[in-house]
């Protein structure tokens, strides 16, 4: 009964609630539009929310449907570029299909728009001429369809924004133009997000459009580099995210109203060096949530900032890739926010006797954390990482360990292996290790000790000098106990993913083998469900 009311449209609630579950099943949301008027525009709006990202199946022509919107003189302008613009729907459809747009990626659109050119040249009346006219047709067309989301009345959610070359510069400026003499556009944004290569802009061609933007609860920022030479980055800072545009950014958002609303606050890969104004700004946060660090360098001077603010400082991630902070700072930096603190990374290039003093600091003013890393140990830190696991107990979440170069590696290992299993929570999100070992009996002690833990995703990388075919083990204690959900594993050089076979008897087990390289490429920060919950 409950059943054919749902298909004939007597529970609309009910009935969303079943379609929003396939949000990300594109195939099925295609067949809910053909079971009757209700389930059409229950669907239709899942479909059109996010569609510039849509991988498989990849479609190019939606943004044919786009423009249609576009009045008469800018067609006519296209059709000088080159594109036909009979290639464009009647404007009578059914929906407002760019009303549905909950989530725009700067990346994604001009990548679908370059795509879309290219797919359609060949049904052009012309050819684009020069490089030149291609470069501004591409422009022509992305400021179009803003201007069509502006005019259409997008509600958006979600804007990711990434400037990575001169290029996308020029992009930014022409859609925050427009956006800013619109503003209503993003009234209702509840994440901003800027993903920048420094050498490529300055951030105070930014400033201006950010003092603009007062509602946005989180606004997150990733500078990208990967220069090591102390002298470069002094340079590459300078000309890009210095202090001194730090301190102006600060300032902007402390005079802005962006202080009520703003509830994220995330510095990657930024030097901290001469920042002044940072404790200012922070006590005027009304609202703020979380503040989280990732790979930052000159951590001092920040701290000490820190130290001077009277307010909670609610640090909940901090990421130390190759640079700890001097260890008194930490403990008093800990002292102060160690009861925020979730998420923990120590990278290999730190010194261990700088980890076993930072893990005896965090394992006494830190019990809330879920995501722990450790990247380089040896036997002292390991046997403190497991007194940290068993004092926050059911909170971790998400672990990885992974070896270092050193001359006691498969020691260390096996006191891992021997060790971990029984001290694991029930359940765990993620659990990554990295190890080398003698033989696979040891690997088996691990398997045994962990049986009761379930592990959704389980990413086991081991580099083993002799023994049986260490697979039987997995398939005993995992695949046929159903432990995982996904399963990344490589021995050696053999990678699990590449056996086509034994990736169908997993299957028959409801677990799905992911390839190693795929998983480590956009794993850890990046592949971790919500990112950690950072807002990145």
């Amino acid at each position: 009964m409950t059943c054919s009311k749902i298909f004939s449209g007597d529970l609309p609630e009910l009935t969303y609630e079943i379609i929003k579950y396939f949000q990300n099943d594109f195939s099925t949301l295609y067949s809910c539009i053909l079971v009757n008027r209700l389930w059409c525009h229950l669907a239709i709006p899942l479909l059109w929310e996010d569609t510039f990202s849509i991988e498989e199946p990849k479609n190019y022509h939606f943004i044919e449907i786009y423009l249609q919107y576009l009045e008469e003189n800018d067609k006519e302008k296209l059709q000088d570029y080159g594109i036909n613009k009979n290639l464009f729907p009647l404007n009578n459809t059914l929906f407002n299909y760019p009303g549905f747009i909950k989530h725009l990626n700067t990346w994604d659109i001009i990548s679908t728009i370059k795509m879309w050119v290219t797919a359609i040249r060949n049904l052009s009346t012309g050819e684009i001429r020069n490089q030149s006219n291609q470069s501004d047709l591409l422009k022509f067309i992305y400021k179009s369809l803003f201007k069509i989301f502006i005019e259409r009345e997008t509600n958006l959610n979600t804007f990711d924004i990434f400037i990575f070359s001169n290029d996308d510069c020029d992009y930014f400026n022409i859609a925050f133009k427009l956006i800013l003499q619109n503003q209503s556009f993003i009234h209702n944004i509840k994440i901003l997000n800027f993903s920048i290569y420094p050498l490529c802009i300055n951030i105070i061609t930014i400033i201006p459009y950010l003092k603009s933007i007062n509602t946005i609860p989180s606004l997150n920022y990733d500078f990208y580099g990967y220069c090591y030479d102390h002298n470069f980055n002094k340079i590459y800072l300078s000309q890009s995210f210095n202090s001194q545009n730090l301190n102006y950014l600060f300032t902007s958002i402390k005079n802005s109203n962006i202080s009520n609303t703003l509830k994220i606050i995330t510095f990657r890969n930024i030097s901290f060096n001469n920042i002044s104004v940072f404790n200012e700004l922070y006590e005027q946060l009304n609202v703020l949530e979380s503040i989280h660090i990732i790979d930052c360098n000159s951590l001092n001077p920040f701290i000490k900032q820190i130290l001077n603010i009277t307010k909670p400082f609610k640090l909940k991630t901090l990421f130390m890739k190759k640079e700890l902070p001097n260890i008194d700072l930490l403990q008093l930096l800990l002292q102060k926010s160690g009861n925020y603190l979730e998420n923990v990374s120590f990278g290999s290039l730190i010194k261990n006797e700088s980890k076993r003093q930072s893990l005896e600091l965090i394992i006494r003013y830190c019990m809330k954390i879920k995501v722990f890393e450790l990247f380089g140990f040896d036997n002292q830190n390991i046997y403190l990482l497991f007194n940290l696991i068993e004092n926050i107990g059911q909170n971790l979440d998400h672990l990885s360990i992974h070896h270092s170069s050193n001359s006691n590696i498969e020691n260390s290992s096996l006191i891992v292996l021997q060790n971990l299993g029984q001290i694991l929570p029930f359940k765990l999100e993620y659990l990554d290790l990295n190890l080398m070992i003698e033989n696979t009996s040891d690997f088996e002690i691990f398997l045994k000790n962990s049986q009761n833990t379930f592990i959704n995703r389980l990413c086991i990388k081991i580099m083993i000098r002799e023994g049986d075919d260490i697979l039987l083990y997995v398939k005993e204690y995992i695949m046929k106990k159903k432990r995982v959900k996904y399963l990344v594993f490589k021995v050696n050089n053999n990678d699990l993913f590449s056996l086509k076979d034994e990736v169908k008897e997993f299957e028959l087990y409801n677990i799905k083998v992911q390839s190693y390289y795929s998983s480590t490429s956009s794993s850890l920060l990046f592949k971790r469900p919500d990112n950690v919950k950072t807002g990145l």
